[in-house]
């Protein structure tokens, strides 16, 4: 459920210090914010404390109700509702004003720039490097984009350097009408199919495990939401998770 929740607490300057009431909050906004759920559950924030190896603090659920409180002269922290508890606005944007762009450094740092560093030094390395300056900028719908496209070129050398032959077995089989290529001679061959198309071929060829096929088929349908305008909020948590799946299952694993 909270799968980054970790690198969520480990991004938070001074997080030892904490006291237990403001971590609690904190993880009412990685829920409510970071991962965009409506609400946060009780059980979902004491899940959070023991995926970060954290003691839980006794009845949560009373301590969620003291944060609805509204104290002399200013208003409640929390708000509360059928579904669960969620940050009153202005508490909200405190603590994101308070997390900020220290947060994302250290994010950013930590996670995607360990990643520039598995790579050898070449084109991938560059465009991934061009791609987390996007992400520092706070362009999060960029940063997928240049991702994917970069997970798809990788591929697209890997298939020409070693497994041409069997990627051409199974598109000479193809009888989709919008594959307009009956031989990949080319890099830009590539490009006369639909992405779905050409991870079905990898899959079908056993270029690619069905594990990686889920992965990318997941991957594309993020890709395509960031790259229409839409209403969707991209938070910096998912394009971690995209960019590092996408470099350690991908272009790592299948190295050129």
């Amino acid at each position: 459920m909270t799968g980054h929740v970790d690198r969520f607490y480990n991004s938070i300057e001074g997080a030892n210090g904490k006291s237990q009431r403001e971590l609690i909050e904190l993880f009412v906004y990685y829920l409510t914010v970071e991962v965009g759920q409506a609400t946060a559950t009780p059980k979902q924030v004491e899940e959070c404390f023991i995926e970060c190896d954290l003691t839980v603090p006794g009845n949560v659920s009373a301590r969620l109700n003291e944060g609805t409180n509204k104290k002399a002269g200013s208003s409640p922290h929390l708000l509360k509702t059928r579904e669960g508890y969620k940050l009153h606005r202005h508490r909200r944007e405190q603590l994101s004003a308070e997390l900020g762009e220290s947060r994302a450094t250290v994010q950013t740092s930590v996670t995607l720039r360990d990643l520039e560093r598995k790579l050898p030094d070449g084109t991938d390395k560059d465009f991934l490097t061009e791609a987390i300056d996007c992400f520092e900028a706070g362009a999060n719908r960029a940063t997928i984009v240049m991702a994917w496209i970069l997970a798809m070129d990788h591929l697209f050398s890997f298939i020409l350097d070693n497994k041409l032959t069997e990627f051409n077995a199974v598109l000479a089989t193809n009888t989709d009408k919008r594959v307009k290529v009956k031989e990949i001679k080319q890099r830009d061959d590539f490009t006369e199919m639909p992405e779905s198309k050409f991870i079905e071929f990898c899959r079908s060829a056993k270029i690619i495990s069905n594990d990686v096929r889920k992965i990318l088929d997941q991957k594309l349908g993020t890709r395509n939401s960031c790259a229409h305008p839409s209403g969707i909020v991209i938070s910096k948590t998912k394009v971690v998770d995209f960019v590092e799946d996408l470099v350690e299952n991908v272009i790592i694993k299948y190295q050129v």
